[in-house]
């Protein structure tokens, strides 16, 4: 198998959804709105990650095109409610084909992980017309994707065989991060607040700094220096 020409499209449809969302971002600072994406970040599956999820799935080679998450988004989110927006924006995009959904918010799994999950076909544009990528995203709060970061490397760690002790501090942990963002939902408009003074401060810092002044204040602070020299 040529690798290279197969993981091409995952490559540029991660590309282009990376780009898409962020500018979904950007258009909500713009409009002085509170954004539902913190931030954005993907990776497509290497070699030996994609060959061992062929032999999770029961799968042979020729079956690759059945592994729906060698193109993976990660969205993360300040609050809750955001990752429903978010999902809510990707169900309208005329460029993907939503075939499942997996909330594990309400439907959390037993070890504590908790995300929202779309697998769903991306439309690509190449030079050889139209091609449907496969494309998983996972959309998060922060605190959830720190969590899951810990369990990923954990399991790594112990090659899926985690010590029930660490098991048990995992879910605890989990318990702690659904908290905290059951806290921050609930102050979330003063949160948002103070975040929309603090940009608007940044913005009018940066405009003092980067706009240089014209030739008329120019002209008009030298003309003043001079009259207020003629009048001592």
């Amino acid at each position: 198998m040529n690798w290279l020409s197969f993981f091409e499209p995952y490559e540029l449809a991660l590309q282009e959804l990376k780009i898409n969302l962020r500018g979904i971002r950007q258009q909500y600072k713009t409009k002085g709105l509170h954004s539902p994406i913190e931030f954005v970040d993907g990776r497509v599956k290497t070699i030996s990650s994609t060959l061992d999820k062929l032999e999770k799935m029961g799968l042979s080679i020729y079956e690759i095109d059945k592994v729906y998450d060698i193109a993976g988004i990660r969205i993360n989110c300040q609050f809750i409610e955001d990752i429903y927006v978010v999902v809510e924006l990707l169900k309208k995009r005329q460029d993907l084909d939503i075939f499942e959904c997996r909330d594990y918010i309400i439907n959390q799994r037993d070890s504590g992980y908790r995300s929202y999950h779309i697998h769903a076909y991306y439309h690509l544009e190449t030079i050889d017309g139209m091609k449907k990528v496969m494309v998983e995203f996972q959309i998060r709060t922060l605190a959830m994707n720190f969590w899951a970061s810990i369990e990923h490397s954990l399991n790594y760690k112990y090659q899926g065989q985690i010590p029930e002790n660490i098991i048990e501090r995992l879910r605890q942990s989990a318990e702690a991060a659904a908290l905290l963002d059951r806290q921050m939902s609930s102050i979330r408009d003063e949160i948002a607040e103070a975040q929309k003074t603090f940009e608007k401060r940044q913005k009018d810092d940066h405009r003092i700094i980067d706009t240089p002044p014209s030739f008329t204040e120019i002209n008009e602070n030298y003309l003043m220096k001079k009259a207020q020299q003629k009048g001592d």
